[in-house]
């Protein structure tokens, strides 16, 4: 039986393939999420010559439309950096804010970046509310006797009672 030399090289290279998937399988994974910012239309929206409709032919619908105070159009985009198995994190974010005035014209427009991202932490699981903690049984209990009483709906002295 003969061994041929190529046996050590086969394990080497077997080796090296091994090695490059694992590293392959823990590199990060880029994702862009939002509006696909375009910097050559972006810029082209003006303050004073644009309107809602030449905005929206230029730039596409808006991520989303501010519900109080002056108009505002919010076109967001953000890309997301994670590696296998965890949750992604923003890498990215850039937020462009076109604002109009009430005959529907551009008054504003104007890009913030991450440093106006805010990140908050819920305080537990429950949310605090006002007024008295009750206990299960209370709950379940806590109208025994009230019903019928006078004032409270029901009882003798409501509708078809005598």
């Amino acid at each position: 039986m003969h061994i041929s030399r190529s046996a050590p090289q086969f394990a080497a290279l077997a080796t090296l393939v091994a090695i490059a998937a694992a590293t392959a399988g823990c590199s990060s994974i880029r994702e862009s999420r939002g509006y696909v910012v375009d910097a050559a239309l972006v810029d082209v929206v003006q303050p004073g010559i644009d309107n809602r409709q030449s905005v929206e032919a230029t730039l596409g619908r808006p991520t989303f439309t501010s519900q109080f105070g002056e108009p505002t159009w919010y076109y967001v985009s953000s890309v997301t950096g994670r590696k296998p198995f965890v949750r992604p994190k923003i890498q990215q974010q850039q937020v462009l804010a076109v604002k109009f005035d009430a005959a529907g014209n551009v008054s504003e427009a104007g890009r913030t970046g991450i440093e106006q991202v805010v990140y908050l932490s819920p305080d537990g699981d429950a949310t605090p509310t006002l007024g008295r903690e009750r206990s299960f049984l209370e709950d379940l209990f806590g109208n025994i006797g009230t019903v019928g009483q006078p004032g409270m709906g029901g009882g003798a002295g409501g509708p078809g009672g005598q």
